[in-house]
């Protein structure tokens, strides 16, 4: 009898040690890096972080917590080498292995890239004055708007934007230019004509009521897909119009346009054209103190010069039948608002548009998300 019961609990404790031999708890079969306070086991995984955002190149790191933040899972290449598998917990920052057997896991980390705000870069690459085309118009720059912006100027500055298109290869009509960055926010215009329109039909220089708005903020608005629209700013732009004299410079014409001198009038709207101290600004500085109505002298320093009559947004508010143009010599001068006359739209990106690529090239414009 004694025997019999000595085998009988024999009996019992082999059958316990094939069940939990043959049946892994359910806690086993799911290891979770949880389980380990969020310290990598160098034995079942290693971490291979990326060198730079976008390389494909890979370090074994010696890390020993997973990376709350500057990497990404890479799923794609996170492998196990006896078929467990890998997931991101978003909310714990922590890897979890499924797996019913010992493995090697191997877990890829994609850099995040560095976000640059497309003002930001733009402003980075002007170092002093003139450098890549650029000039910062503080106190210190002769004859300038004094308004802390970043404008390009000169005969061709490396300063296009390929905006409405994703294209491998941007088509001229989604080529546009940089007149400067105000306020952190980058200003477009196209690089080429929209079109000959009349500033207004019904021979009245109102901005705010002119056909010209109109088209602008709705028949051009229009052609672009919602998410290019997304990126224009709605702007407060003045349009208050100002007197014309021969002698006025660009800067003069800056200090009634948008500075100390400047009428209270203003419209809040997406589109609109250039000022007449954008195009003043952008020829070369030795022009900066020559009266626009001569600016014909400075065609071959001035990127905005289209070689044809050209609206501004600006009115001559001595009249109110005129508006300002530049003259296909590239001088200023007013026209009736009735006559057709090409008009480039011209838009400030929102401060969160971010930098792709491009060098600013017209074969390789700045590429922007």
């Amino acid at each position: 009898m004694k025997y019999f019961k000595i085998c009988i609990i024999f009996l019992i404790i082999l059958v316990c040690i094939f069940i939990k031999t043959i049946i892994p708890k359910e806690e086993n079969e799911v290891l979770k890096s949880e389980k380990i306070n969020n310290i990598v086991s160098s034995n079942a995984i290693s971490m291979l972080y990326e060198t730079e955002a976008g390389s494909g190149k890979y370090q074994i790191s010696n890390d020993t917590s997973w990376p709350s933040s500057g990497y990404i899972f890479n799923e794609r290449l996170s492998k196990c080498e006896n078929g467990g598998t890998l997931s991101w917990n978003e909310e714990t920052k922590r890897i979890i292995m499924q797996t019913n057997k010992s493995d090697k896991c191997y877990v890829y980390f994609d850099k995040e890239p560095e976000i640059m705000y497309f003002a930001d870069y733009i402003k980075n690459l002007y170092t002093f004055q003139g450098e890549n085309g650029m000039y910062y118009h503080d106190s210190s720059l002769a004859n300038s708007a004094e308004d802390n912006s970043y404008r390009y100027a000169g005969a061709n500055p490396n300063n296009y934007v390929c905006f409405g298109s994703c294209d491998e290869v941007c088509s001229s009509d989604n080529l546009y230019r940089i007149i400067g960055v105000f306020d952190d926010k980058v200003k477009l215009i196209n690089s080429t004509s929209y079109g000959s329109y009349e500033w207004d039909s019904e021979n009245v220089n109102t901005w705010s009521t002119s056909d010209i708005r109109n088209t602008l903020n709705t028949t051009y608005y229009n052609t672009l897909s919602t998410t290019w629209q997304n990126k224009i700013a709605t702007h407060t732009w003045k349009v208050g119009g100002m007197a014309r004299d021969n002698t006025y410079t660009a800067k003069q014409y800056y200090n009634m346009e948008l500075g100390v001198n400047s009428s209270s009038a203003t419209d809040i709207m997406k589109i609109g054209l250039m000022y007449v101290s954008d195009y003043g600004f952008a020829a070369s500085p030795n022009y900066w103190a020559t009266a626009l109505y001569a600016y014909n002298a400075a065609i071959n320093s001035n990127w905005l010069y289209l070689e044809t009559n050209e609206w501004t947004i600006s009115n001559y508010n001595s009249g109110n039948e005129y508006a300002y143009s530049v003259y296909s010599t590239g001088s200023l001068h007013y026209f009736p608002v009735y006559m057709s006359n090409v008009a480039r739209p011209c838009f400030y990106l929102i401060h969160s548009t971010t930098f792709i690529s491009g060098s600013g090239t017209s074969s390789d414009p700045f590429r922007i998300n």
